[in-house]
């Protein structure tokens, strides 16, 4: 089983900045993609930014010029660096890996507990 552990969300006023950090762990065979998503209050969980584990990355045009992705593979880690955060922004925030627990398994999606970023003055 996979794990997935989130920590560095909170509150912030806007223009702040937070960076949120994810850290896989357990039987874990390879990872794929790594990253992302969020949930506001009354709606659907959606793609904030994702990482291939070739550096690949996919992203929502909400975040683009704001939100910055990185990996450290030897960590099992993913950052998510947010500037110039808004009250939009304010959600849920996801940690979601693909990973194979053994050689032999299919590759399945893990999620995280998540953790609440609040935009506001």
């Amino acid at each position: 089983q996979v794990q997935l552990v989130e920590s560095g969300g909170g509150a912030v006023q806007p223009g702040g900045s937070l960076r949120l950090s994810c850290v896989a762990s357990g039987s874990i065979f390879s990872i794929n993609a790594m990253g992302w998503y969020r949930q506001a209050p009354g709606k659907q969980r959606e793609l904030v930014e994702t990482i291939t584990s070739g550096g690949s990355t996919n992203y929502a045009d909400s975040v683009k010029g704001r939100f910055t992705i990185s990996r450290d593979y030897a960590k099992k880690t993913v950052y998510l660096q947010m500037n110039s955060l808004k009250p939009e922004d304010t959600a849920v925030y996801y940690c979601n890996a693909r990973a194979k627990p053994s050689r032999l398994s299919h590759e399945y999606g893990y999620w995280g507990q998540g953790t609440q970023v609040t935009v506001s003055s």
